[in-house]
């Protein structure tokens, strides 16, 4: 959503406990399918050197996380299981047919990181000032979970363009956010267009939602560039703007009336994204 409300609606305690819930049943689906190709390879008596690069890549990313504050440590080891399934090189699924993938989805998490960093820093003082910022510590474990989870499943599923569409959404998400509450400006409710406050569950801005949509383009392109998906990069960029707009839709509604989360609010609208990016994917092979 463009903004969040420093006053969140829903009780302390039932946040906590989706948030709770949404970790302990997320993130061993994330171990295994980080474990898994290692585990088959060991089986079959493959080399496992092709996974000691991704396991370096991903150490060294969460390590990085951790260091700059990007994230509190229990989040910056469940961000080490999503690299390590988003740096693997699998099959990718387009209709009944799998095609290999020529490069692994970490460009896409790169670039998801960097833009959230950046956006997260950008107009700091001010975000201080009216209590939107993000804590320092960095961001905590349901966020990650939240925000990462739905694309790590779909790479472990080989569903690459509801990975990518996913990265692009969760981007477009903070980016939106971020921007939207550091320049500020007119905010409007998504299921109204009536004006509202700035940091209101729901509300978009101009700034908001065009740093938003360009952060998920930025986030598509480089996911397809060079790569055997580079046609599905409009569906994808197309999957991630209709999640962002899910994602604000929910903000008014069943945020707003305290029945969910934030964190609960943020994975349903990366699932979104994800759901469209693929089944778009899907249907347009069938067709064509």
């Amino acid at each position: 959503m463009q903004n969040q409300s420093p006053r969140k609606n829903i009780p302390a305690q039932h946040d906590r406990m989706q948030s709770t819930t949404l970790v302990w049943i997320v993130t061993p689906l994330l171990a295994f399918g980080a474990a898994f190709p290692l585990i088959r390879a060991a089986a079959h008596g493959e080399a496992l050197t092709p996974w000691i690069i991704p396991l370096i890549l991903s150490l060294g990313f969460a390590a990085l996380v951790w260091l700059l504050k990007a994230a509190t440590l229990p989040a910056a080891s469940i961000g080490f299981l999503v690299c390590m399934i988003l740096s693997q090189r699998r099959e990718v699924w387009i209709g009944l047919r799998p095609h290999p993938v020529q490069h692994s989805a970490l460009a896409a998490l790169i670039a998801l990181f960097v833009l959230t960093f950046l956006a997260t820093r950008f107009g700091r003082l001010k975000k201080e000032s009216r209590k939107l910022a993000e804590r320092r510590s960095g961001r905590r474990a349901p966020q990650i979970v939240a925000n990462l989870g739905v694309a790590a499943l779909c790479g472990s599923a080989g569903w690459h363009s509801g990975c990518i569409a996913a990265l692009a959404e969760a981007a477009a998400d903070t980016v939106s956010s971020e921007v939207g509450q550091a320049i500020g400006g007119q905010v409007w409710l998504v299921t109204t267009w009536r004006r509202v406050a700035p940091g209101t569950d729901g509300g978009i801005s101009v700034a908001g939602t065009g740093a938003g949509i360009l952060g998920a383009a930025l986030v598509a392109v480089i996911a397809t560039m060079h790569h055997a998906l580079w046609p599905d990069a409009a569906v994808i960029f197309f999957a991630a703007c209709a999640g962002l707009f899910f994602d604000s839709i929910l903000g008014a509604t069943v945020e707003k009336y305290g029945w969910l989360g934030n964190d609960l609010v943020n994975f349903s609208a990366t699932c979104f994204a994800a759901t469209i990016g693929f089944a778009a994917v899907l249907l347009r092979d069938k067709i064509f």
